[in-house]
């Protein structure tokens, strides 16, 4: 699908603005927060997040911590030592979808477009001039890339942007690779293809800007104050995988989202970004090994069922969203029910489910009291 279709497609799934905001909560420099008293089904959450050292042995599934946002109110929060309240925690691969918003707010200022050619704000991509900066954000720049990580280091394009060759540079170093298909027609997960928007950020807002945007566009506006972002050698924030903040302010950027882009009265980011993140990539194909991995919005992940493929995480509505990092690392939005779920890990097998841990979420705070 072009990606002027894809925008109106976009645009026209935009949700309707919020009502009168009087009756609605807002995080000030703290939470509001009203811990539910244990029930079956939180001592079910609790279970799976936290289970005892023998259990966690068994599963595989090592919660740092876990946090409940309903309605703008912290509803159940709990860490794992030496993870705490105030530890600004590695979110891995959340910095993608991060820094989506960060990008959002440029997008706001008419600082890109979707349909611009990534070479236009970054240059060393002149060598693909039919990569948009829409097929970025969709992981579908066509670039012969290899996301692997332990299972296969040796051709793993993404170990070596981060640890060896690429490092000093990991926009260049993905810019070098050549093409495996036609920009926009194929979705392959890119660590490389959300660096290369890092970098294209630094040439809209002009370098001394760009030191201090992420703060000064985002995470000032929401209240983040343990925002640490990684940048390389270059001076490019990692905005693949190096942002670390607490769980508490990770889930400030999920109530922006869970509310269309609002914060208080100032509409942050628009609309119509929020919409393209939530709007499934038109050529993704499903891969029938993987039935619950999560379809590819714009730098976002999504629970939607197509056309072949029933949702992902099947006991959780179909407009739930997210961002997802390495070793179990999540920030969950379920809309309809007004939730937002933070969850920090140290996963190491793969066996931890997204589904289980929101439907026990639901099945504790899914109704409104």
């Amino acid at each position: 699908m072009p990606l002027a279709l894809l925008r109106r497609t976009a645009l026209a799934g935009c949700l309707l603005a919020a009502g009168p905001l009087a009756a609605e909560t807002w995080p000030a420099e703290d939470w509001s927060s009203q811990p539910a008293a244990v029930t079956p089904a939180i001592q079910a959450l609790n279970d799976y997040a936290f289970p005892s050292r023998d259990e966690a042995a068994r599963t595989g599934v090592r919660s740092d911590a876990l946090l409940v946002i309903r309605d703008g109110v912290i509803v159940y929060e709990r860490y794992a030592a030496p993870t705490t309240q105030q530890t600004p925690h590695l979110t891995w691969s959340i910095s993608k979808s991060l820094f989506a918003s960060v990008l959002g707010t440029a997008y706001g200022e008419g600082r890109f477009k979707l349909d611009d050619a990534v070479a236009k704000h970054y240059p060393p991509f002149t060598a693909h001039p039919d990569v948009k900066m829409g097929h970025l954000l969709n992981w579908a720049s066509g670039l012969a890339w290899q996301e692997d990580y332990e299972y296969a280091p040796l051709k793993s394009s993404v170990v070596a942007m981060l640890y060896t060759r690429g490092r000093g540079d990991m926009a260049a170093f993905t810019a070098a690779h050549g093409l495996g298909a036609v920009p926009g027609t194929r979705f392959r997960y890119s660590s490389g293809d959300s660096n290369v928007l890092g970098a294209s950020l630094k040439s809209m807002v002009g370098e001394q800007a760009y030191a201090d945007y992420p703060w000064t566009a985002l995470f000032e506006p929401l209240g983040i104050r343990s925002a640490v972002w990684e940048r390389d050698a270059s001076g490019t924030f990692v905005a693949s995988s190096y942002a670390y903040m607490t769980a508490r302010d990770l889930a400030r950027v999920g109530l922006l989202m869970q509310r269309d882009g609002r914060w208080g009265e100032r509409q942050l980011l628009p609309q119509s970004w929020v919409a393209f993140n939530r709007t499934p990539f038109a050529n993704y194909q499903p891969n029938p090994e993987k039935p619950h991995d999560a379809v590819p919005g714009g730098q976002w992940w999504l629970n939607v069922a197509l056309e072949g493929k029933a949702k992902p995480w099947p006991d959780v509505p179909e407009a739930t969203f997210a961002a997802l990092g390495h070793w179990g690392q999540g920030l969950y939005v379920l809309p309809a029910q007004k939730l937002v779920v933070v969850r920090y890990a140290d996963d190491r097998d793969g066996s931890y489910s997204h589904n289980e841990l929101l439907k026990r979420v639901q099945a504790a705070f899914g109704e409104q009291p």
